[in-house]
């Protein structure tokens, strides 16, 4: 989870639901539901990751379809970078709105699989005004890019990836809701892409004072090399 300072809105007697914890639940969530798997292959290739879920959180498992909880059943669901996922999004949500009136999602942006593609990833998603805007990830030409994306996610698989932690909101997308929105299915791109980012400032906002010192030597000898002139 990227953006954990967004939720907000859990009250002190609110029963939380957090789908997909991963092996990192949320400090407040009270149940846990994770998706069945049958070997350590199918539980890495879920989680995106080795690392293995330990908590003393009650985990319910089930098969990806109705969630086993009566309506209402929770005040607060989250649900952090599972919505990529799932095959039905239409039904995923119907299931979240019945078991709880507010919560959290976060998920990956579109630039965030045009750099790397993730074969898990099925859907691209972005939120606006109300709207849940969709686009199936295969119905796109992305996987062209295949030779030019495998190179990025090595280079991600490398740690090479702290440019994501500077600039998160150029990737991923959080936001509470406490009402149900509307899922449209898209084939514009720009429906997915947020004009709105701002990235004054963000790429280098404070260089290393090493970095200054070099420059400020290079500003200073090229003065010198041109007195001399």
């Amino acid at each position: 989870m990227f953006y954990p300072n967004k939720i907000k809105s859990i009250r002190a007697n609110d029963r939380v639901l957090e789908i997909g914890p991963g092996d990192s639940p949320y400090y407040r969530s009270d149940v846990l539901l994770e998706l069945s798997y049958e070997n350590d292959e199918d539980r890495i290739k879920q989680f995106g990751h080795v690392n293995t879920l330990v908590s003393d959180k009650k985990v319910v498992f089930y098969d990806g379809n109705k969630f086993p909880f009566e309506d209402n059943a929770f005040d607060y669901i989250i649900c952090s970078h599972v919505l990529e996922h799932i095959i039905d999004v239409d039904f995923f949500l119907r299931e979240v709105y019945r078991v709880a009136k507010r919560g959290y999602f976060e998920y990956p942006l579109i630039t965030y699989d045009y750099l790397y593609n993730f074969d898990v990833h099925l859907n691209f998603l972005k939120y606006n005004d109300n709207v849940m805007y969709l686009m199936k990830k295969d119905a796109t030409s992305l996987n062209e890019f295949k030779p030019i994306q495998a190179f990025f996610l090595k280079t991600l698989n490398n740690n090479y990836g702290d440019f994501l932690q500077k600039i998160p909101h150029c990737f991923f997308e959080g936001f509470e809701w406490d009402k149900p929105f509307e899922l449209k299915y898209s084939k514009n791109l720009n429906d997915f892409i947020d004009k709105n980012a701002d990235l004054t400032n963000v790429l280098i906002p404070h260089p290393e004072p090493s970095i200054k010192s070099s420059f400020n030597f290079l500003l200073k000898a090229i003065k010198n090399r041109l007195k001399n002139v």
